[in-house]
């Protein structure tokens, strides 16, 4: 699979529930990190995985748990997400790192790595997307 064929799959949940179930290949991954604003170390915290766990699946060539890929699939939807929002990836990343006060005063990849963080930082990509500014 390819971040092409993921990425066409993101609005399809059906789709995502078996590209999850039968994991995110490393070779997948290391795509989607590549073309993110992320970092090996932020990834790792994301994914609540070591950084020498992950070396391991690249090495050993292996798929990632439904878990880690649920996480993966969702940081790829609000990847796509906020670089349509923000027309591209600079200004996104410029975004990511910057304290949103409908956040809480903290940076949006700094939630990143839980579920709820990540559909807060949907829920505001969404209002930016509208116009509706706190």
């Amino acid at each position: 699979m390819s971040t092409a064929t993921l990425d066409k799959s993101l609005d399809n949940s059906a789709q995502l529930l078996v590209i999850a179930r039968n994991g995110i290949k490393y070779k997948l991954f290391e795509e989607i990190m590549k073309a993110s604003p992320f970092s090996m170390k932020e990834w790792s915290r994301y994914l609540h995985l070591t950084e020498r766990t992950i070396q391991r699946y690249k090495n050993e060539n292996k798929s990632f748990e439904i878990i880690q890929s649920e996480k993966i699939i969702e940081l790829s939807k609000m990847l796509k997400k906020g670089n349509e929002v923000f027309g591209n990836t600079d200004n996104f990343k410029k975004w990511l790192n910057t304290a949103i006060i409908a956040l809480g005063g903290v940076m949006p990849k700094d939630i990143l790595d839980s579920s709820f963080g990540i559909d807060m930082v949907m829920d505001e990509l969404g209002r930016i997307e509208h116009g509706i500014l706190a």
